[in-house]
């Protein structure tokens, strides 16, 4: 319950960092080179981006989880998932807003007529844009598609390799191409902003990194390194094998009791004797006194 509360703590937080207005650091008019690129849509739209960093991956824990019917699975698959795309999101949007990059097309979000206005205080730039523009155009610094495709697709890779035992030492290039691909598709999500003319490279390639390394030390957080014998299954689950385990040990501990229970009532049944006698024999009685009273009559 715990882990589900600091979950929504961190979607609170990301809200609020996503509504926050960036630092408007100063941007000169021999600043301007870099900045000129086109104004484009986006190539990848930004509500596409929950839909195969977050709903692809729990797709496919579904499947696994029908597959082999592991709650354990299921619930850490999609608690690890969660906790490193929103860790990834609050990190990305953290820095954009402390650092207020301009975006490679800063220029025309800034005068969309293609005048520019550079008679600030300090030679800076007066912008005339669209305020909504101008905000979302000093936030370049890191990527946050790239960041949230890493930290997605990335736990995606980290899970597929751990499920299908890619570091099995077979030599199966299958399975390797199988925990690449969702590597590549982020890889092309990252591609394409820069295209876009959205990023500078070193935008895609610190929201590359912020986000894989998320996903890494928060799959790790759940299940055993992918190349573990036991890298299949969460910590959990093994957890609870153990407990069982040693629940079951303690039941075949207090076994013997019950066998000498047992093996005392059938010791203790009635033998019948050739001639009609009935005669009762105890565990605990002597044999040859046991003998001794049935021949002489007494038993």
């Amino acid at each position: 319950m715990h882990d589900w509360i600091i979950l929504l703590l961190l979607a609170v937080i990301e809200g609020v960092l996503f509504a926050i207005h960036p630092f408007y650091r100063f941007v000169g008019e021999d600043m301007m080179t870099d900045l000129k690129y086109p104004l484009k849509d986006n190539t990848v739209p930004i509500w596409a981006v929950p839909i195969y960093a977050v709903l692809l991956p729990i797709v496919v824990f579904l499947l696994i989880y029908f597959r082999r019917r592991c709650v354990y699975d299921l619930h850490h698959g999609i608690l690890g998932l969660l906790y490193a795309v929103l860790i990834t999101g609050v990190i990305t949007d953290a820095i954009k807003v402390a650092t207020g990059r301009p975006r490679p097309d800063f220029f025309w979000r800034c005068f969309p007529d293609g005048v520019g206005n550079f008679t600030g205080p300090w030679g800076d730039v007066l912008c005339h844009g669209q305020k909504s523009d101008i905000k979302e155009g000093h936030k370049s610094f890191p990527s946050g598609h790239t960041s949230w495709s890493f930290a997605g697709l990335g736990f995606l890779s980290f899970y597929l390799s751990g499920k299908i035992k890619v570091f099995d030492r077979r030599g199966h290039v299958a399975k390797v191409c199988l925990v690449l691909l969702p590597l590549l598709v982020a890889s092309l999500v990252a591609v394409s902003r820069v295209s876009d003319y959205w990023h500078h490279w070193q935008d895609v390639f610190a929201g590359g990194l912020i986000g894989l390394v998320v996903a890494s030390i928060c799959y790790l957080q759940f299940f055993p390194p992918p190349y573990n014998d036991d890298g299949w299954g969460p910590y959990a689950y093994f957890k609870a094998r153990e407990e069982s385990n040693a629940n079951s040990n303690m039941g075949h501990s207090m076994n013997p009791l019950h066998v000498d229970i047992r093996e005392t009532r059938v010791a203790n049944q009635q033998t019948t004797r050739p001639n009609g006698n009935n005669a009762y024999m105890y565990e605990d009685s002597p044999p040859s006194s046991t003998l001794d009273g049935m021949e002489s009559g007494r038993r």
